[in-house]
């Protein structure tokens, strides 16, 4: 979903990220209400007046996605659902989380707090912006505060559209997989049901496209297309977990994966190792024993001149928790831990001794051949 973001902070134990498709979407609205919406609320106010309504409206905005993808987060984590993380990107922001959810009610519950939460804000902002008018406040903060108010409100009520993947759609998936007790029936009907809503969009874009109204247009259609391929790429991440579901690693592993000498030199490394097998990490083994990990960014930092000198041991480090696992973990498991650390390929151990190599490509052989012989 996302290309190059930017850690900005970290918030209750998440990492915050923006997407740089964001930046673009900041400066559309600020320059949308400067422009545009303050100006026609709110007459007779000078040009820099509206565009710091604009800058703050924004800021306003990206604090309230913040705190409605947090709600969210919050209740995952209590449920214990692993979260990578909030990230916003060009249409508002998502909490990143690990798998599905456990169970229908978890799923409700992390669903309906975010538009709960945005609801909450609203009247909160609402609240403000009738104290400020009364108090004689000045006409921009008065502004920008009832914007943000009808905003949340907007986001709480879009959001609650039973459309997968918003919220709306996340809380018709778990009624439906509550009475049906079938999670996969579940998210195709939901994520049918989102798929149908985004061509909606699309067609409205493409209508507004051709009435001459070509910004809204292309906004709907492109909120259409991203609604589209979320609902499909969502019944399909459904559908991969589930043929996994109950499959241990062991069952997928090499046993006998290409190991590294820690005395191995850095251009032997390369030449031999990194070139012929194009693997980004290596275990690395002394005496029989797991000793480390070896990955080509750590190769990268040595300098060319310098390869010839220095050895393996040098720069490996050890095998943590971001790409190790049992042997009789759930494949599930593993996908999860490749999908969170971003890594192809994990170091399978029993007792600190190495057993193997799990790959992503031998989960997705086995994905294939399975998906071709349930068709």
């Amino acid at each position: 979903m996302f290309g190059s973001r930017i850690r900005l902070f970290r918030l209750f134990g998440f990492e915050v990220h923006i997407d740089l498709s964001w930046i673009l979407l900041a400066v559309l609205i600020i320059w949308s209400l400067s422009v545009g919406l303050f100006p026609r609320f709110y007459e007779g106010l000078s040009p820099l007046t509206y565009w710091w309504m604009g800058v703050l409206g924004a800021l306003g905005l990206f604090a309230s996605i913040i705190a409605h993808e947090l709600a969210h987060s919050l209740v995952a984590r209590h449920a214990g659902m692993p979260m990578k993380g909030i990230t916003l990107f060009l249409f508002g922001g998502v909490a990143e989380m690990g798998g599905e959810p456990p169970s229908p009610r978890a799923e409700f519950t992390m669903s309906i707090v975010g538009p709960l939460s945005s609801v909450a804000i609203a009247v909160v902002f609402y609240g403000i912006s009738r104290v400020g008018s009364r108090a004689g406040w000045p006409t921009g903060a008065v502004g920008v505060l009832a914007y943000l108010a009808y905003i949340n409100a907007v986001l709480a009520g879009f959001n609650l559209l039973p459309a997968f993947p918003l919220d709306g759609g996340r809380i018709l998936r778990s009624v439906l997989w509550g009475i049906k007790k079938n999670l996969r029936w579940a998210t195709r009907i939901s994520a049918g049901i989102g798929s149908a809503f985004a061509i909606l969009l699309i067609v409205i874009g493409v209508v507004n496209i051709f009435s001459g109204n070509f910004i809204t247009g292309m906004w709907w259609f492109l909120i259409g297309m991203v609604l589209h391929n979320a609902a499909r790429g969502s019944y399909q991440q459904v559908l991969v977990r589930k043929a996994l579901e109950g499959e241990p690693v062991r069952r997928f592993m090499k046993k006998d994966p290409v190991t590294v000498s820690p005395s191995t030199r850095i251009d032997e490394l390369i030449q031999s190792y990194l070139y012929p097998y194009a693997f980004k990490m290596f275990p690395v083994v002394e005496d029989q024993r797991l000793v480390g990990c070896v990955t080509a960014n750590q190769v990268k930092e040595v300098p060319p001149a310098e390869r010839t000198s220095r050895t393996v041991r040098d720069i490996l480090s050890p095998c943590t928790s971001q790409n190790v696992i049992h042997p009789d973990a759930d494949a599930v498991e593993a996908l999860s831990l490749m999908n969170r650390t971003g890594t192809s390929r994990l170091v399978v151990t029993d007792n600190g001794s190495l057993a193997g190599v799990i790959t992503l490509k031998d989960l997705m052989r086995f994905l294939s051949l399975k998906v071709e012989l349930e068709k």
